[in-house]
């Protein structure tokens, strides 16, 4: 008897065919990186030394990330149980709304922002709820306050938002959090450093705030994917079932407590990029390009129609900037990283002689 023939092959679930797709523009990146908010030099001297102390025989043992957590929770001024440790932010993300969001559930978020929330809402059998910030891309406080549901069961919230660089305060942050005790009010603190201000201290005598933070940005430590989520203990619980126990890897785990230690590399880094982005926004001005009041390590700045040209222009110039213009309300806007003054002035070099060129062309038309 002829064996049947088979047509049938797996299939993803209905809300992986309509999850949102993020493609990370990188390519070659041989170049000054102002295009994805990274430390543009390198990380702390002690991560180096620590790196070069690792023997072969310590990659054969499974990372253990207890000890690092209580390390991070110590530095914090948390219990280790309130602090866990991720692979990135994104994972940070990921499993949070893995953990808290079902069917029916709705995920509320400001745009234009960080464009992995939608991403991950969107593998859930959550619904994603936006509300569009204005032309000046504030914080739209009062638009979210009256989007608050009892199916509102995260909230989202980067602060310093990106691209736009700009804040809600800490009065705001309160306020969401009480109107919605029944969502998650995550505030991912991912450009901390550059702003200055945080909530970490209101972690565990807020019942529903979870604050993330990245050692991607000012530690230098984007290659390593170094996140984590603080956040009251009987919270942080239901995250450890769901995360995995050995995501963090080892040579990341080693390099954390240097990183941390050197305070000495953090706040000159941070120094230097407060200072450069104070430099480069006036040079904006004087350039004539409308720009974003931010608080953190990137200015969005408005180019217009030509916006891929420009982008073009910079990199041609040996500069990556990162184009916006898919974000929601960022039409002909682009994002560019602050670096050291020493890249800046270089990079300001560059940004003039790309409108120069831009404003040329379009007085010919």
């Amino acid at each position: 008897m002829a064996e049947a023939t088979i047509t049938a092959t797996p299939a993803p679930r209905a809300r992986v065919r309509q999850m949102k797709e993020y493609h990370p523009p990188l390519g070659s990146r041989d170049a000054m990186r102002l295009d994805f908010n990274e430390n543009t030099l390198e990380c702390s001297p002690k991560v180096r030394e620590t790196l070069a102390q690792i023997s072969a025989g310590a990659l054969t043992r499974y990372p253990e990330r207890e000890p690092v957590e209580a390390i991070v929770a110590e530095n914090l001024g948390l219990r280790p149980e309130q602090v866990v440790l991720t692979n990135g932010v994104d994972e940070a993300i990921h499993v949070l709304f893995e953990t808290f969001l079902e069917a029916g559930d709705e995920v509320l978020m400001p745009v234009p922002t960080y464009t992995m929330y939608e991403v991950y809402a969107s593998a859930t059998d959550a619904q994603v709820v936006t509300v569009q910030a204005a032309d000046d891309l504030q914080f739209p406080f009062e638009r979210l306050l009256a989007a608050i549901t009892p199916r509102k069961k995260v909230i989202a919230i980067a602060n310093p938002n990106s691209p736009s660089g700009s804040v809600a305060t800490r009065e705001q942050l309160l306020e969401l959090a009480r109107r919605a005790p029944q969502a998650v009010l995550l505030v991912d603190e991912a450009y901390f450093h550059f702003f200055g201000e945080t909530v970490m201290d209101l972690v565990g005598t807020l019942p529903n705030l979870v604050v993330a933070r990245t050692f991607s940005k000012a530690y230098g430590l984007a290659g390593l994917r170094l996140g984590l989520l603080a956040g009251p203990a009987d919270l942080m619980r239901w995250v450890r079932r769901v995360l995995s126990p050995y995501s963090v890897n080892s040579l990341a785990l080693a390099c954390l407590p240097p990183a941390l230690e050197d305070t000495v590399y953090l706040d000159w880094y941070v120094g230097e990029v407060l200072a450069a982005r104070a430099d480069f926004e006036a040079a904006l001005d004087a350039a004539e390009v409308r720009r974003w009041p931010s608080r953190a390590n990137f200015v969005l700045v408005e180019i217009g129609a030509q916006h891929a040209k420009f982008v073009q222009l910079m990199r041609d110039a040996g500069v990556l900037v990162r184009d916006r213009s898919s974000d929601p309300g960022c039409d002909g806007r682009v994002r560019i990283t602050i670096g050291t003054r020493g890249q800046m002035r270089q990079t300001v070099m560059a940004l003039n002689n790309a409108i120069a060129t831009l404003r040329a062309e379009s007085r010919k038309r």
